[in-house]
């Protein structure tokens, strides 16, 4: 019987096989290849050098002069003082006050939402509150802000407001420790006489090394309370944070919640329990902080300010590890050699340079997720705020009706959770994208509180308005995690 045979090499193998292998080796060859160039080129991008034009040191303040050597970078840094356009951010307007050098300003958040105004009545935010612009703005539209020329805010407000190490010396004589602990002892209008110029490049990098670095006390002590929750003592942010925390720890010394402690007016950071909101509500009621009582309910209240760093950490990109400034100072290439970009804007300016170094996904599909994260937020937030706004309404009744002062006292402190939990998520510039899934968690806490505090009104207890069976379903939770 005639067998069929296919015919072989001399070594016994197919032609397809052999054509197989020659395809895979040749894949494998590009692959190493490019592999190896990647690394050569990084390699060259971590040595790469630069010829000093001018000596930096610590007394260099002017990002102009740092320019001289980094043309790049500061040219980039001077886009600061452009407003970007984005679908929240704003439109900027004539401004014509008499003893303000601005002739524009960005558009006013409470003209654009009222219920601000009933949220804060008897702050200053309920007075002026802006939409944000560029660093180069941040110290002058804090000095003409109604909230300083009508209510004398403290000189601590530019430990994020103005490049600070020479301030902390010149405070401390030649002390930054000191200088830190002395900026809410002097009013906002003293401590702008001793700035230099709004946050410059001395305030990220060490003039000789030019490496990331720490200069906010504040920070330093919070990331440190931080690390003592892992486990890790002794922590030295400048010692021991690696160059990807770095970029992302630059920019957490001033986008993040804070508060001003005792008298003198310390810059602090509530994170001695942990960053997530519920961590930072407890060490608030923990130390007895107020930052005012409402005009309209007597109510003692809180004050959000603008926790970027603190809803990113919660969110898929911090756990996987992207940085601040891989999305809004994402690299560009010049040449062979990458450099940051430094307009420091939103990653939508540029979508491909920021978001598509990870997500290849083309045909507008990242930005039209983006819109969707956004819209969602706002339409979450709105319910909540109109929540509160009826709470702050009814409790404002009550107090007319002469309902008894332990109920109104107990609507008090949920109209106080209801509005510091909306604040933080509104003060927040992301409009809910730094981490979806937590803000729509914190807007639900906070709806639940303003439904809480109208039931107070009527008369039920504390007691039995606490969670019916949120620990078995965090139990159920933690058991399926296992």
């Amino acid at each position: 019987m005639e067998t069929s045979t296919t015919p072989t090499s001399k070594r016994g193998q197919s032609p397809k096989v052999l054509a197989l292998i020659f395809v895979g080796a040749i894949v494998v060859t590009v692959t190493i290849t490019a592999l190896l160039i990647n690394i050569f080129e990084r390699k060259q991008e971590g040595h790469a050098s630069f010829a000093p034009v001018v000596q930096i040191d610590e007394t260099v303040v002017d990002p102009a002069v740092w320019g001289q050597n980094f043309p790049s970078q500061y040219e980039a840094f001077l886009r600061t003082a452009e407003f970007t356009e984005s679908a929240h951010g704003g439109v900027m307007v004539p401004h014509d006050v008499e003893g303000d050098p601005r002739t524009e300003v960005p558009s006013s958040k409470l003209e654009e939402d009222p219920r601000l105004v009933d949220m804060w009545l008897g702050y200053p935010f309920a007075v002026d509150y802006r939409h944000a612009r560029g660093h180069e703005y941040m110290i002058l539209d804090q000095q003409f802000t109604l909230r300083n020329t009508e209510f004398n805010q403290p000189g601590t407000c530019l430990n994020c407001h103005a490049s600070t190490p020479s301030m902390y010396t010149a405070l401390g004589d030649g002390d930054r420790q000191a200088g830190f602990l002395a900026m809410g002892t002097i009013s906002l209008d003293d401590a702008i006489e001793l700035a230099e110029h709004p946050v410059s490049c001395i305030d990220c990098h060490d003039p000789e090394t030019m490496a990331l670095r720490i200069t906010r006390p504040a920070f330093a002590a919070g990331i440190a309370e931080l690390k003592a929750l892992e486990g890790v003592e002794d922590y030295e942010v400048n010692r021991d944070a690696t160059r990807q925390e770095m970029r992302s720890y630059v920019c957490a010394q001033c986008h993040v919640e804070y508060y001003f402690a005792g008298e003198d007016k310390v810059l602090e950071f509530p994170w001695e329990k942990g960053l997530d909101i519920d961590d930072i509500w407890d060490h608030y009621q923990d130390v007895g902080h107020v930052d005012w009582v409402h005009e309209r309910t007597g109510a003692e209240m809180l004050k959000a300010q603008h926790p970027e760093f603190d809803i990113w950490a919660q969110g898929v990109h911090a756990k996987n590890g992207v940085s601040c400034v891989d999305c809004h100072m994402a690299y560009e290439r010049e040449g062979a050699v990458k450099v940051t970009n430094h307009h420091i804007t939103t990653p939508l300016a540029d979508i491909n340079a920021s978001c598509g170094t990870c997500h290849t996904t083309g045909d507008g599909v990242l930005a039209d997720r983006v819109t969707t994260i956004q819209d969602r937020f706002i339409e979450s937030r709105d319910r909540s705020l109109d929540a509160l706004v009826f709470l702050i309404g009814d409790i404002e009744t009550a107090i007319a009706e002469g309902t008894p002062e332990e109920y109104i006292d107990l609507a008090r402190e949920y109209q106080n959770k209801a509005s510091f939990y909306i604040d933080y998520v509104y003060s927040e510039n992301s409009y809910g994208f730094h981490a979806p899934d937590y803000i729509q968690r914190i807007l639900s806490q906070a709806l639940d509180a303003a439904r809480l505090g109208q039931l107070a009104l009527t008369g039920v207890p504390a007691e039995d308005l606490q969670p019916s069976v949120t620990t078995v379903n965090n139990l159920n939770a933690s058991l399926r995690s296992q």
